[in-house]
């Protein structure tokens, strides 16, 4: 099979494997696409310990089910599926805890195992989710970055009536964004330094966006505000930003090396929490769900789509910030919908 091979980091190549075949357990999967995340760019980079080289990138994805092990329930050959890459050992004191996504030995597709940049991909049954037969088979590579927002969802213990302030508008924050709106939400402000796009913000879930948070008139703060960016100036902006009680949430994904000066005093004071999101628990199926009831506008995050011989055009589009989410796959993806796709579609919008 033909597949994207980060031989080490810095490195990329497009060459043919050995076709995989499944265990017991396993299912193969023909890919249909898989999504480019900032994880990606770390594993590039060499920026995750735990990352085995060579490695098939890929742990936002999807595919159609051609093979299956003998002792496989779950699913059956012609099923399309959604794949929840994160695969924690079972055994250790956070698995025991129920603390899955903080496993001590944590593995993944995509990450410490060949992933799904490829045109094959080997998974075990029991991460693999059906999807439906109507939905549009290329939305199935969202239900993965949307199963962890829904985490960080969890994380907040969401109120009715909260005001959200949400910095960075790309993929994260739209889809946090609407899932703010969709949980009841008092009004979602985001801001972004890109008003290329405010448009896409307003019209999905955004009541106001702007470059800067000084350009609201909300002197008293936000019970929720989320970061989304991984950038240490928009954490430590937002940290001053919190209201009285309320709760800030470190979303995005910063570099180990980041630091932000905040007060400890307003902290203790104001009984403001600072909580974090990693990955995902038990939200995966969840996610799922929301998709299915057009919650997301999974038409509006997907904006590019390159084959894997593009797969370096790709990751140079994600690093440049020219899109939201952007696929890649062995074949252009199926665009084809049923009229009832195109309902959920429209009622998203």
């Amino acid at each position: 099979m033909k597949a994207v091979v980060f031989e080490r980091p810095g490195q990329i190549t497009l060459t043919s494997l050995a076709d995989p075949t499944p265990g017991s357990s396993d299912v193969i999967l023909k890919v249909e696409a898989s999504g480019i995340c900032g994880t990606d760019l770390h594993l590039l980079n060499g920026d995750i310990s735990s990352a085995h080289y060579p490695v098939v990138p890929g742990h936002e994805f999807c595919g159609e089910v051609v093979a299956v092990g003998r002792d496989v329930q779950n699913v059956r050959v012609a099923d399309f599926v959604a794949v929840d890459p994160n695969l924690p050992d079972g055994t250790c004191h956070f698995c025991r805890m129920g603390r899955t996504n903080l496993c001590e030995n944590y593995s993944a597709l995509g990450v410490t195992l060949n992933g799904a940049s490829a045109e094959l991909v080997r998974v075990p049954s029991h991460v693999a989710f059906t999807i439906p037969r109507e939905l549009p088979r290329r939305w199935g590579t969202l239900v993965e970055p949307l199963s962890c927002a829904v985490h960080g969802f969890d994380q907040i213990g969401v109120r009715l009536a909260d005001r959200y302030l949400i910095y960075g508008a790309g993929t994260m924050g739209l889809m946090l964004a609407q899932l703010a709106r969709h949980a009841g939400s008092g009004g979602v402000d985001m801001v972004d330094k890109n008003p290329a796009r405010f448009d896409l913000a307003k019209r999905l879930a955004a009541d106001r966006i702007a470059a800067s948070a000084e350009e609201f008139d909300r002197p008293g703060g936000w019970e929720v505000v989320i970061d989304a960016t991984g950038a240490a100036p928009a954490i430590e902006d937002g940290l001053g930003r919190v209201k009285r009680g309320g709760t800030f949430l470190v979303f995005g994904v910063a570099s180990a090396e980041a630091r932000v000066k905040f007060s400890p005093f307003d902290v203790y004071r104001d009984e403001i929490r600072i909580i974090g999101s990693m990955a995902v628990l038990n939200s995966f199926e969840r996610a799922l769900a929301l998709v299915v009831r057009g919650v997301i506008d999974c038409e509006a995050m997907i904006s590019h789509w390159f084959p894997l011989e593009d797969y370096q055009s790709a990751i140079d589009t994600f690093k440049s910030g020219g899109g939201l989410k952007i696929q890649v796959g062995p074949s252009a993806p199926s665009v084809h919908a049923t009229q009832e796709a195109a309902d959920l579609s429209a009622i998203a919008r």
